[in-house]
């Protein structure tokens, strides 16, 4: 383990993160984390814990997170999106060589909505963008 470590631990959850500043310098030499503030990504919104007045640092280095966090969420997106287009294309070779009537039974309504949702959506999302580059 490092002996250098962070001046701040962002305890991740669903919607951002609880933000606590690392102390080693007490006398134990224990590793103690003091909450110092939630941090709501969606909204921007930071809340200083309890009755703590967050310095400026505290706030630029929240914000520094922030912002990377937010940009680490969209890479995973896409990612999962990328993902699953390679899960389709396995569906598909599954559907098409090792599924058994009752299985596809079982899933073909459900994969019909779902892709005739997902085409809907992409159908009209394309049009807007090529509507968009016509007006330009």
């Amino acid at each position: 383990m490092s002996t250098d470590l962070p001046e701040y631990y962002f305890r991740v959850r669903e919607n951002g993160a609880f933000v606590f500043r690392v102390d080693t310098e007490n006398r134990q030499r224990r590793i103690e984390m003091d909450q110092i503030a939630v941090v709501n990504i969606k909204n921007g919104e930071i809340k200083p814990h309890g009755d703590r007045d967050l310095s400026d640092e505290d706030v630029e280095i929240i914000r520094d997170w922030m912002a990377d966090r937010t940009e680490l969420l969209a890479e995973r997106d896409l990612d999962d999106i990328h993902r699953a287009v390679d899960y389709l294309n396995l569906t598909t070779h599954w559907a098409q060589t090792r599924a058994n009537d009752e299985q596809l039974e079982d899933v073909t309504d459900a994969l019909l909505l779902a892709m005739h949702d997902l085409r809907a959506v992409l159908v009209r999302k394309k049009a807007d963008r090529i509507m968009k580059t016509r007006k330009s």
